[in-house]
């Protein structure tokens, strides 16, 4: 059961909030220093998101919601769940709680100086202690449910490419299968699958790419875009040949189609966001037919286009799925010329009555999350992935 705050903490807590607005990130930055000379700690993260600063200002953004929230934590049930899901990802375990702890503590008392009083630090750790408590019994009701499945696992397990198609310029596809030739547990569509490449020479490397294949208990297939500057991204496109060892935990993600969605679905992308909607559509083609289905693209050209052939297939299979492609350049049709837009979007989709699955780099998100709610969209309908820290937000 997770420990509760006192009045007085919570009032502490609060009180803190405009220190961690001018501090939050440099407080965050603090943490991980302390943190990351334990090598064993290091090792659990995703170094490029620390390169990038990504990690300590998402880090910082969700401490600072915590602390305005901490009277209302259900206002931050959805960060909880994402927060739990990257745990699963990066194989967190209890254990590793009390050094986040340590290391917090001391960046605020490094950072606060004597404005880091005993009352506050005692209170940030009553406070630190409570949140874990939730997500380390949330990351246990996950391991159970994977576990429970026939072919799930904990921690990280030897995959070999077996299989790497060319989806598009730029793009190819990796097909993973267990090394043990055992079953694997499918995947909810939309989530992640997180690679640690260590057994291929790149150590400490690790990333989460979407799962773009139908879920089932063979394999799990990854549709990569090579990126400039991308360590594994190139890695896997220059490198990576069929039987090269990687591994990978469960997957994981709150970004997934429900298990029997209720209403119309729109699924919308940008680029290779197409990933996680594919393999949404792919359910959908075989287990929701009765629910009308619009699957909206856009990407730079037709060369740049990955996966539309699979798409389209499995449209046709669905019997009441619409798709549309719009290419910034390229198009061959009026029709498809230029780039998805809200005005599009209202005249051709259902959106009031629908649920809306969006996936892509983070302008496309930027522009659609917020002007869809703008446009009368419950929040509650609008499901969105995009590649970077899932702290950041988009609807400020």
């Amino acid at each position: 059961m997770p420990r509760s705050l006192s009045p007085d903490t919570i009032d502490i807590i609060k009180a803190t909030v405009p220190a961690l607005e001018q501090h939050g990130p440099t407080i965050t930055e603090t943490m991980y220093r302390r943190l990351f000379r334990d090598p064993q700690i290091a090792a659990l993260f995703n170094q490029a998101n620390q390169k990038s600063g990504a990690q300590r200002l998402a880090l910082a953004g969700a401490v600072l919601a915590y602390a305005r929230n901490i009277d209302n934590l259900g206002a931050l049930g959805s960060a909880v769940e994402r927060m739990a899901q990257k745990h699963i990802g990066y194989a967190i375990l209890p254990e590793h709680y009390p050094h986040v702890a340590t290391a917090l503590l001391g960046a605020i008392e490094e950072v606060l100086g004597e404005a880091a009083t005993p009352e506050i630090l005692q209170a940030w750790g009553e406070a630190y202690w409570m949140l874990a408590d939730i997500l380390i019994g949330r990351e246990a009701q996950i391991r159970a449910e994977i576990t429970s499945q026939p072919g799930g696992w904990t921690n990280w397990r030897r995959f070999v490419i077996t299989e790497r198609p060319v989806e598009a310029e730029g793009i190819t596809s990796f097909v993973l299968r267990p090394e043990d030739g055992g079953p694997l547990v499918p995947h909810k569509p939309g989530q992640y699958l997180t690679l640690r490449f260590d057994v291929a020479g790149l150590e400490g490397v690790k990333r989460n790419y979407s799962i773009s294949s139908m879920p089932n208990t063979r394999f799990y297939r990854l549709t990569i875009k090579r990126q400039a500057g991308g360590e594994a991204s190139q890695f896997l496109h220059d490198q990576a040949t069929i039987g090269t060892v990687l591994e990978a935990t469960p997957p994981a993600g709150d970004f997934h189609l429900p298990e029997n969605p209720q209403r119309p679905l729109v699924l919308m992308s940008g680029g290779v966001g197409l990933t996680p909607l594919v393999s949404m559509l792919e359910v959908a083609a075989e287990r929701h037919r009765d629910l009308p289905l619009w699957y909206v693209h856009g990407t730079a050209s037709p060369a740049q286009h990955a996966l539309d052939t699979q798409v389209r297939e499995a449209a046709a299979r669905h019997g009441q799925a619409t798709v549309a492609t719009f290419y910034e350049s390229g198009a061959t049709d009026e029709a498809s010329a230029g780039r998805i837009t809200l005005d599009w979007l209202q005249a051709n989709t259902p959106l009031p009555e629908a649920d809306i699955y969006l996936c892509g780099p983070k302008p496309f998100l930027r522009h659609f999350v917020p002007g869809l709610l703008r446009a009368g969209i419950p929040a509650d309908r609008i499901h969105y992935e995009f590649f970077g820290p899932a702290d950041e937000q988009l609807a400020a």
